[in-house]
C-alpha cells in the first residue's frame, strides 16, 4: 500500500510542479515583457506542450506493451519496443516540427498584428517551439518505458527539475532584459538535458541494450495497431480541450470567455489530479493481467475505483463548498460574482470525467485501446453538438452544462470493463490479443 501511495504522490507531483511553478514566475515575466512578450511566451509554449503531446500519442501503447512484456523478463524484446516508439515518436515529431515551421511566417504575421511583439520576434519564436516538439517527442519515449516498469521516482524527479529550471531561468532571463526567444532557447536546453536523463535510465532497466530509433516491423505493426486510438483521442484532447472557449468567443465575444476559463483552470485539477496520481494503475495492472485470476483481477480494479472515487469526490466537495471564496480571493469580487452559476456545473463535468479514470486505465491494460478511444472520441462528438445548441439558446451556462453531459459519458467506459471482467471467456480472448513476449524467445538479434 506505501508503495502504491508513493507513486501516486510522485504522479501528482509530476502533474502540479508546472502549475505552481508558474504561479510564481507568471507575474514577474509578464512585469518585465509586458502583456504582449508574456502572450507570445504562452503562444509558443502551447505550441511545444501540443505538439508534444500529439507526437507522443503512442505512449499508453509503449507502457501497455512493455509491461506485458516484463512479467516474461524478456529484456531484448522490450528493447524492440522501446526501439519502435522512439522511431514512431520521432517521425510524428519531425512531421510537426516541419509543419510549425513552414506554417511560422502566416502565423506570425497574426500574432504581432494582435499584439506589441514584432514580427520577427514572433517568427523566430515559433520556429524554436517547432524544434522544441522534437525535443519533447524524444523525452516522452524515455518517461513512458520508466513507467512501464513501475519506475516513477526518477522519472519524475527529472522532468519536475527540468519543468522547475525551465521556470527558474525564464525568471532570471527576463529580470536581466533579455527576451522571449531567449527563454525558449534556455527551455530548449532544459528539455534536451531531460530527455538525455530520462534515456540513460531506460537503458538501465534494460541492461545497457543500445536504444538508437529503429522500425521493428512486428513492434512498429503492434504499437501502431492499437496505438492508433490512443492517439486519435490525444489529438481529441488538444482540440477540445481548446473548443470550448474559441466556440464561446465566436459567440459572445471574448469577454464571456474570461469567468469560463477561469472555473474550467480551478475545476481541471479535479480530474487531472486523479489521472496522474493513478496513473501508477495502467502498467501495474497491464503486468499482472495475463496471470491474474479473475477474482484478482477484480479486487484491484475495486480497491482502484475506490480511490478513485475518494480523491475525486474530495476535490469536488471542497471546490463546490469554497470554489467562490477561493476565486474571490485569488481575483476579486466582481470576477467571482460572474462565476457563481458556471462553476458548480464545470465541477461536475471535471468530477464525472476523473471518475472515468479507473475505467479508462484498467480497459487500457487489458488492451481495449479501440474500444476505449470509441467512447471517449464519441463523448467529445456528441458533446460538440451539445455545446452549440446549449450555447445557442443558453448562453454561457449552457456551455457550462454541456461539460457534465462529456463526464457522464465518460464513465461509459465502465461498461464493457464490467463484461470483461464478469466473463472468463472474453477476458481470456482479451488477453490473448495482448502481445506477450513469446515471439520474441530465442533468435531475435537487434
Amino acid at each position: 500500500m506505501r508503495e502504491h501511495l508513493a507513486k501516486g504522490a510522485y504522479g501528482v507531483l509530476d502533474y502540479v510542479s508546472y502549475p505552481l511553478g508558474m504561479l510564481l514566475v507568471a507575474p514577474i515575466v509578464m512585469h518585465r515583457l509586458g502583456t504582449s512578450g508574456y502572450g507570445l511566451w504562452m503562444i509558443a509554449t502551447a505550441v511545444v506542450s501540443a505538439g508534444g503531446i500529439i507526437s507522443s500519442g503512442f505512449g499508453d501503447a509503449n507502457i501497455q506493451r512493455v509491461a506485458s512484456l516484463r512479467g516474461a523478463g524478456d529484456k531484448r524484446a522490450m528493447a524492440f519496443v522501446v526501439r519502435s516508439i522512439f522511431g514512431i515518436n520521432l517521425a510524428l515529431g519531425l512531421m510537426l516540427a516541419v509543419v510549425v515551421w513552414s506554417s511560422a511566417p502566416f502565423a506570425a504575421r497574426h500574432v504581432a498584428a494582435s499584439s506589441a511583439a514584432s514580427v520577427t520576434e514572433c517568427l523566430t519564436c515559433l520556429r524554436i517551439a517547432s524544434v522544441l516538439i522534437l525535443v519533447r517527442a524524444v523525452e516522452t519515449v524515455g518517461i513512458s518505458t520508466q513507467r512501464a516498469f513501475e519506475h516513477y521516482r526518477s522519472s519524475v524527479q527529472i522532468s519536475s527539475g527540468v519543468q522547475l529550471l525551465t521556470l527558474a531561468s525564464a525568471a532570471l532571463l527576463t529580470l536581466a532584459g533579455l527576451n522571449v526567444a531567449s527563454l525558449l532557447v534556455a527551455t530548449g536546453v532544459f528539455l534536451a538535458l531531460g530527455a538525455y536523463l530520462q534515456l540513460r535510465q531506460v537503458r538501465r532497466f534494460l541492461g545497457g541494450l543500445p536504444l538508437w530509433p529503429a522500425f521493428q516491423p512486428e513492434e512498429t505493426r503492434r504499437l501502431l495497431g492499437g496505438g492508433i486510438f490512443l492517439w486519435l483521442q490525444a489529438l481529441g484532447g488538444v482540440a477540445f480541450n481548446q473548443f470550448d472557449r474559441i466556440l464561446l468567443g465566436v459567440f459572445l465575444g471574448a469577454v464571456a470567455v474570461a469567468p469560463y476559463a477561469l472555473c474550467i483552470q480551478l475545476a481541471h485539477p479535479i480530474f487531472g489530479v486523479c489521472a496522474s496520481g493513478l496513473n501508477f494503475i495502467f502498467p501495474y495492472l497491464s503486468a499482472r493481467a495475463g496471470n491474474a485470476s479473475p477474482d484478482e483481477l477484480k479486487r484491484m480494479v475495486f480497491k482502484a475505483f475506490f480511490c478513485n472515487v475518494l480523491i475525486v469526490g474530495c476535490g469536488a466537495l471542497f471546490l463546490l463548498l469554497f470554489g467562490h471564496q477561493l476565486l474571490r480571493l485569488w481575483l476579486g469580487d466582481a470576477v467571482a460574482q460572474s462565476t457563481i452559476s458556471l462553476l458548480p456545473p464545470i465541477v461536475m463535468g471535471s468530477a464525472l470525467a476523473g471518475m472515468g479514470v479507473t475505467g479508462t486505465y484498467a480497459m487500457q491494460a487489458l488492451g481495449r485501446f479501440r474500444v476505449t478511444a470509441l467512447i471517449n472520441l464519441g463523448g467529445r462528438t456528441v458533446t460538440f453538438f451539445l455545446m452549440i445548441y446549449l450555447l445557442r439558446h443558453a448562453g454561457v451556462q449552457g456551455l457550462a452544462m454541456a461539460r457534465i453531459c462529456y463526464g457522464a459519458i465518460a464513465l461509459l467506459v465502465y461498461l464493457p470493463l464490467l463484461a470483461s471482467l464478469k466473463a472468463p471467456g472474453k477476458r481470456s480472448q482479451l488477453l490473448e490479443a495482448i502481445p506477450i513476449a513469446t515471439s520474441f524467445h530465442g533468435g531475435s538479434k537487434l
